[in-house]
């Protein structure tokens, strides 16, 4: 890629060696140094190292918060980033859903981390908007791949860990390795889940947050209904917050974001917990798409996440519809039904993003895992499977369907063709 950053006698920045010429610099990263005598070959007017363009550009001064776990991600970035922009702070937002720089959306959505250059250009215009903060996701895939080069995190934080990705990383032991690998170090300030006994992280630096245990912030008394209700206490200061999301799995991430902001601005914490009444939640994470039938669209698509997400829905009668995703980690199909099965009366088993697989065959997977399959419908056209699932809703039901959130597409043997979960079902009950 090739992004318009002035530097030195420059005018653009490529991290690509086929782009470079007179006015484009090479950027040398971790993933392109192979081909470092291809680019000295183009005679470009300079090569240099993310650290190196971080810190001329003065880039560092911004502080950087890096969130990473499998589930949880994009909604506590979004929370932290919120309530630092209701603070009055300026801020900075990557991830799934985009970029965004003082509650403007810059840009769509992308990779969870993209390639350093992206970064780097996303930390450019954060700067020329005078952000503070920079949020962003960090993915098992990027800290592998080292595509966090060059960045100083002024905090990072850990969510949780369970089975995804391992089509990439092969073993959950691999998986646990590198999330690990993030929280190391001994330089940057750290947030982890005291209650995940997965990771391994540096004490220096660390702060915890739990719900169960003591912590650095711990949460001495909650109420799920109808919102998040909570008292969170840190050192000696205890103060009531509420949230008007859904489910245990969210007061974890609220609590972290709570952790975040109070870390990183050193507030007194009644004006922290102030803060995250404003947050609304994330498109497409529990999102309520219509309230009779009450349909719920959510992006959980690990059986850890579904498990959280109709656990904190399991108070009414759901129909569940879900697939899983093609050219990915087989392992955990059989999971997810077994995750669904535990709390549906009705489940619609369907496509997701079948990518080149058959999706019958995905289904075949999937299905492995029900004890029975009485309360279970194969129904590969997914568009389908959500109207006959709305159909079937009974008073009182909640139709919940899982996998896609916010996506506005379904990737079917290397097309992305148009679909949203949240605009079918508006469809479906509009007729």
């Amino acid at each position: 890629m090739r992004v318009n950053i002035p530097y030195k006698n420059v005018e653009f920045i490529t991290d690509n060696s086929k782009e470079i010429d007179e006015k484009t610099a090479f950027l040398l990263t971790s993933q392109n140094k192979r081909f470092l005598e291809e680019a000295k070959a183009k005679n470009p007017p300079l090569i240099v190292t993310p650290k190196e363009l971080i810190k001329d550009l003065e880039l560092d001064k911004i502080k950087v918060v890096g969130i990473t776990g499998t589930n949880g991600k994009t909604t506590t970035a979004a929370a932290i980033y919120s309530m630092l922009l209701d603070m009055g702070y300026r801020a900075g937002l990557q991830g799934t859903r985009g970029f965004f720089a003082n509650d403007e959306r810059v840009e769509s959505k992308s990779l969870t981390t993209p390639p350093i250059l992206s970064t780097i250009y996303h930390l450019f215009e954060a700067k020329k908007r005078d952000c503070e903060y920079f949020i962003m996701e960090v993915s098992s895939h990027a800290i592998d791949q080292n595509r966090i080069e060059g960045l100083s995190f002024a905090l990072k934080v850990f969510t949780n860990i369970s089975q995804d990705h391992l089509d990439y990383h092969k073993t959950m032991e691999n998986y646990i390795a590198v999330k690990s690998s993030f929280f190391q170090d001994d330089e940057s300030m750290k947030l982890v889940n005291k209650e995940d006994k997965h990771i391994r992280y540096s004490l220096k630096n660390c702060y915890t947050y739990a719900v169960d245990e003591a912590a650095s912030f711990s949460v001495t008394a909650y109420s799920l209904k109808g919102g998040i209700k909570g008292l969170v206490k840190h050192f000696h200061e205890t103060e009531e917050f509420y949230s008007n999301l859904y489910g245990l799995f969210n007061l974890y991430n609220i609590l972290a974001a709570i952790g975040s902001v109070k870390l990183l601005t050193n507030k007194p914490l009644r004006d922290v917990c102030d803060a995250v009444e404003s947050f609304g939640g994330v498109s497409g994470r529990m999102e309520a798409v219509s309230e009779d039938p009450l349909v719920i669209v959510d992006f959980a698509h690990t059986p850890d996440g579904m498990e959280k997400v109709l656990e904190s829905l399991s108070d009414n009668e759901l129909i569940v519809v879900f697939g899983a995703g093609g050219d990915r980690d087989r392992g955990k199909r059989p999971l997810m039904a077994k995750a669904a099965q535990r709390f549906a009366k009705k489940i619609y088993l369907t496509s997701d993003n079948p990518r080149s697989e058959d999706p019958l065959e995905i289904i075949k997977d999937i299905a492995e895992g029900f004890d029975n399959v009485d309360n279970v419908l194969a129904v590969p056209n997914r568009r389908q499977a959500i109207e006959l699932a709305i159909k079937d809703a009974k008073e009182g039901e909640v139709v919940v369907i899982l996998g896609k959130g916010d996506e506005e597409y379904q990737e079917i043997k290397g097309e992305k063709i148009p679909f949203d979960d949240r605009e079918v079902v508006r469809e479906i009950l509009n007729r």
